[in-house]
């Protein structure tokens, strides 16, 4: 269902569809738009369950990591030096090596840091891809239960096998109703219906830390909140995102634009859900904040943050403005 449309001039550029789900406490629907269970490659956005399923392995204290070792394993970093820095001293908290990596290097999501690599000529490793904290925690989540961390990624790995376990049973859902597919970073990833991945960041919003089940999920968004600027990094959306609500919402972006946010509120918490169909992050994002402002999320000035998410100035290079982003999207109460 078409969701944005980008103008130059008075004449439609492009439109894009956009489904979005809501849930409150009880997982139940509260708000959709376009379809809610449309089925979703969640992408990054799914890394706090996988997240968990290493922590459920007793990796971070068998290694001492840190709350901020585990907001790494849950970012899709912009590549920095802190996040380079982190992720190698994870592989060695772990008694692994770069050598270890599963996953590739590539061009990073900042553009700052690839005008840096540039001038450097620099080619990036394994360690700078922006899933190297997640996958340092598999590693270390393979040792913890003594498996092999050779092939470690591979869908068979005694790891992977619980990662699977856990993604399904945090989403309340049976093992045979995930989908898995190859992520970019060469790891399984998970598909599963919209609203399950609204749910899972609910849980996460909601959790308790004095409990059993829900300690491991407080910790996680205890540590996504406290270190933002390390699930993705400088002027990124997720680090602004968490920055301007103060820890009072968690929110992390997954490839080809979707995203997912849980806000803690004292009437319940809430799960969002946002899947752009042709994978425009401009749009994505200019959504994601529509959203929050139709929900009443936060105060106005939070809100405002993030205005340049929302209205995103979209200029030639002369720096002319020459076309808008209009969000036509509104929410269903069900």
């Amino acid at each position: 269902m078409k969701a944005a449309t980008v103008y130059r001039g008075d004449a439609i550029e492009n439109t894009h569809d956009a489904q979005v789900a809501v849930v409150d406490a009880e997982g139940r629907l509260l708000y959709s738009f376009g379809d809610p269970h449309r089925m979703t490659l969640a992408r990054s956005a799914a890394k706090p369950a996988q997240a968990l399923a290493v922590l459920e392995t007793g990796a971070l204290e068998r290694f001492a990591f840190d709350d901020a070792d585990l907001a790494l394993m849950c970012a899709s970093h912009s590549s920095e030096e802190r996040h380079i820095e982190r992720a190698r001293a994870m592989l060695g908290k772990a008694h692994a090596s770069e050598a270890d990596l599963r996953c590739g290097g590539h061009p990073p999501i900042s553009d700052a840091v690839y005008r840096n690599w540039i001038r450097r000529d620099f080619t990036p490793t394994p360690v700078c891809s922006n899933c190297s904290g997640k996958h340092a925690g598999m590693l270390a989540g393979a040792r913890a239960i003594d498996a092999p961390i050779a092939d470690y990624h591979l869908a068979e790995h005694p790891l992977q096998v619980r990662v699977k376990h856990t993604v399904a049973r945090v989403l309340d859902l049976a093992d045979d109703q995930v989908q898995w597919a190859i992520d970019g970073c060469n790891l399984p990833t998970p598909a599963f219906p919209l609203d399950r991945l609204a749910r899972l960041y609910m849980k996460l919003a909601d959790a308790k830390p004095d409990t059993t089940d829900g300690a491991p999920l407080a910790r996680i968004y205890r540590a996504m909140t406290a270190y933002p600027e390390l699930v993705a990094g400088e002027g990124r959306f997720c680090t602004l995102l968490m920055q301007a609500f103060g820890g009072a919402l968690v929110g992390k972006l997954g490839a080809d634009a979707s995203y997912a946010i849980g806000v803690r509120r004292p009437q319940g918490a809430l799960g969002i859900a946002v899947k752009v169909e042709d994978g425009n992050m401009t749009a994505l994002y200019a959504i994601v904040a529509e959203v929050l402002a139709q929900l009443g999320v936060g105060a106005e000035d939070e809100r405002r943050r993030l205005d340049a998410f929302r209205h995103p100035p979209m200029r030639n290079t002369m720096g002319i403005v020459t076309s808008r982003l209009d969000v036509s999207l509104r929410l269903e109460q069900h």
